[in-house]
């Protein structure tokens, strides 16, 4: 598979990595983190010599119960660091983590190839309309309703179907906006519980009938630590288990806060795959 990505054929057949820049006071993680332009430039630096493909800014924090910003608070965040990381490493891809059309198209002539959207439209209905027009990769996640209140809905008849359905449905609908390259996000940890997680990563493989790159980001989430025991901050072992499961069921991207373990997951499963 391949998408067309600031003016380059990007192969996806070998998995590539998407590393995550949270500029938020209260991700889960890494929350705080990067308050500093050296800060900051430092660890895209880090990032880039660890293997990561892309960059993943994101200045909304979309965590359960996660605080909501308006839309000024998030451009003020998120442009001066796009506009100082794309300066600083212009041959990188920036991916912009937003689900506001405003965002996207500010940051889309600010030097961001890729729009990353936790709602796959649901959130802003001009999003897709954005897209079509800049003719840039748009990764789709599942979720229902949002980031407050979507843990309310984990209910589900059948959960894999309803997934498959919902994105046969968003493939429609952007393909009608003319967005030609797709990338779908099974949305581990937005309304589903840690069972359903795990069910969903289990049959992660049924994706495969939707013919699109498949983007996975499970690091450091509570479907590990909390299944652990154990904190964010402990969980980079069980975030490699789980990448290197979700590569094994056709992963094309892992969007993580750890490249270089996650480079080694996939070099590891490419040597597996040669040998066989």
């Amino acid at each position: 598979m391949t998408i067309n990505c600031a003016g380059k054929l990007i192969d996806l057949s070998t998995p590539k990595i998407m590393g995550i820049l949270n500029i938020t006071p209260d991700s889960f993680y890494d929350g705080g983190k990067y308050d500093s332009d050296k800060k900051i430039l430092k660890q895209v630096e880090k990032m880039i010599n660890d293997g990561a493909f892309f960059i993943d800014i994101g200045a909304y924090s979309s965590r359960p119960n996660g605080k909501n910003i308006d839309e000024d608070q998030e451009l003020n965040r998120i442009v001066p660091v796009l506009e100082l990381v794309h300066k600083t490493f212009p041959e990188i891809i920036i991916s912009i983590d937003t689900f506001r059309s405003k965002i996207a198209e500010v940051c889309l002539n600010s030097g961001a190839s890729i729009i990353n959207d936790i709602s796959a439209g649901e959130l802003d209905k001009k999003m897709m309309s954005i897209i079509g027009k800049y003719k840039v990769p748009y990764i789709m996640m599942h979720m229902r309703g949002n980031p407050q209140n979507m843990m309310n809905k984990t209910n589900y008849d059948d959960m894999i179907k309803e997934i498959i359905n919902y994105f046969s449905e968003k493939i429609n609908q952007a393909i009608s906006y003319k967005i030609n390259d797709l990338i779908i996000d099974p949305g581990f940890g937005f309304a589903k519980d840690i069972k359903q997680n795990y069910d969903l990563l289990n049959h992660m493989e049924l994706l495969k009938v939707l013919e699109k790159p498949v983007m996975v980001g499970i690091s450091r989430k509570s479907m590990i630590y909390k299944t652990l025991n154990t904190e964010p901050e402990k969980s980079l072992n069980g975030t490699t288990v789980l990448n290197t499961i979700s590569l094994i069921k056709g992963a094309s991207i892992l969007r993580v806060h750890d490249i270089k373990e996650a480079n080694e997951c996939i070099k590891l499963i490419d040597s597996l795959n040669q040998e066989s």
